[in-house]
Formats: C-alpha cells, structure tokens, sequence
C-alpha cells in the first residue's frame, strides 16, 4: 500500500524559510499531488498542488512565499517556505489532490520568536 512520510519541520523564526519533503513508497507521477495543512483547532487546508506535468497553484495566502515542487525519479514532491509567518504555523501533510490515500504523520511546523 502506498504511504507518504512527510519530513523537514522544524521551529523557525518569522522571516525564516523551511523546506518539506515528501517520500512516496510508490510511483505518483501520474497524479496531482498536494501540500496541505492543519493547524490547531482549524480544518485541514490545501495550500499548494502541483499535477502530473508540472502546473502550480497556490492558496492565497503563501502566494509569492512558498513554491512546490516534484521529482517524480524521486518520487517526493517538496514545499520551499520562505518569509514564514506565525500563521504559518502548523503540521503539513502531502497526498494526492484526488484519489486520496490515508493522511501520513505529517510535519510540524512552528513559526515563533
């Protein structure tokens, strides 16, 4: 069955920048893959997704600080997160946009001073 390991969190600094990965056990070329989020006492959000061949959309609020990108040889799609806000703050998970599979453990994220 295939699982996604999310990894690269950390405790950062507003203005900082992290990078996530994301490790699939098995092959996701062919699918639209995304980077959601959940902060606490929130519902989980979509913040970026990038398909098969390449295309990218963002949610407003990271427009401009955060980029996604894959590597499909690799099979891992990453999230650079530049200019972290402490609203930023919470645990990222990747999965597929459609056909989702079940949610990894996530990555957590805190933006703080």
């Amino acid at each position: 069955q295939v699982q996604f390991v999310e990894s690269g969190g950390g405790l950062v600094q507003p203005g900082g920048s992290l990078t996530l990965s994301c490790a699939s056990s098995g092959r996701f070329s062919l699918y639209t893959m995304g980077w959601y989020r959940q902060a606490p006492g929130k519902q989980r959000e979509l913040v970026a997704h990038i398909t098969s061949g390449g295309s990218t959309n963002y949610v407003d609020s990271v427009k401009g600080r955060f980029t996604i990108s894959r590597d499909n040889a690799k099979n891992t799609v990453y999230l650079q997160m530049n200019s972290l806000k402490p609203e930023d703050t919470a645990v990222y998970y990747c999965n597929r946009v459609y056909q989702k599979i079940s949610w990894g453990q996530g990555t957590q994220v805190t933006v703080s001073s």
